[in-house]
């Protein structure tokens, strides 16, 4: 198993804690991941892009001249895509860009980005992360003492308010819980932060 320093929100060193291999030390797969990232990204788009193809543009209901004889080239309506504030050829329409995932290959995908911080040395552990106000400026000095100052992902095992909105202000610094993380943030992130209690909590729940 994986040993890791648990730290203090001064950032001194208190103890250490044994990671579950089951977890936190599996082969990372990085197809997986990769899917994950993707699915998560088209899974959030809206799809609302539209234009209007030729039917559904107005006017354009008569023949702009006779077929034959004018010299033109012939023509049947003024709302053809050639023509200025015609159709559009192909247009696009709204659509829906989700896809499935299996739930063990969702798992998986969880376990190597996790994994991955581990043997990085990417993944810090806070023996508890408390705060007795709303302030950000008291947040940014744990950050600070944890020199997890660029994009840092929190996970907190219960729903803080006060650390929430403490961290809300803080471009560099996002918080979760641990039933909403997901591959995206994980890898997006350049330090993970857990609370041990956050650790106990994603050991019970993925393991």
């Amino acid at each position: 198993m994986a040993n890791v320093s648990v730290y203090n929100m001064e950032g001194k060193e208190v103890g250490s804690i044994e990671l579950n291999d089951a977890i936190f030390g599996v082969e990372v797969n990085e197809h997986l991941v990769h899917l994950a990232i993707v699915q998560q990204l088209a899974n959030n788009r809206q799809g609302t892009q539209k234009a209007k193809t030729r039917s559904e543009v107005s006017g354009g209901g008569r023949k702009p001249w006779r077929q034959k004889g004018t010299g033109h080239a012939r023509q049947g309506s003024t709302r053809s895509p050639q023509w200025t504030g015609g159709g559009v050829v192909f247009a696009p329409v709204p659509r829906d860009y989700s896809f499935k995932m299996n739930q063990k290959e969702k798992r998986a995908a969880l376990k190597s980005a996790l994994t991955d911080k581990v043997q990085n040395n990417k993944l810090i552990v806070l023996d508890e992360l408390k705060m007795d106000e709303f302030k950000t400026k008291k947040f940014a000095e744990v950050m600070n003492n944890l020199k997890a100052t660029r994009k840092a992902l929190v996970v907190v095992a219960e729903n803080d308010e006060k650390v929430v909105k403490s961290a809300k202000n803080l471009a560099e610094v996002k918080t979760a819980l641990t039933n909403t993380i997901n591959v995206y943030d994980i890898v997006n992130a350049h330090t993970l932060v857990l609370t041990k209690d956050a650790v106990s909590k994603i050991e019970e729940v993925y393991a």
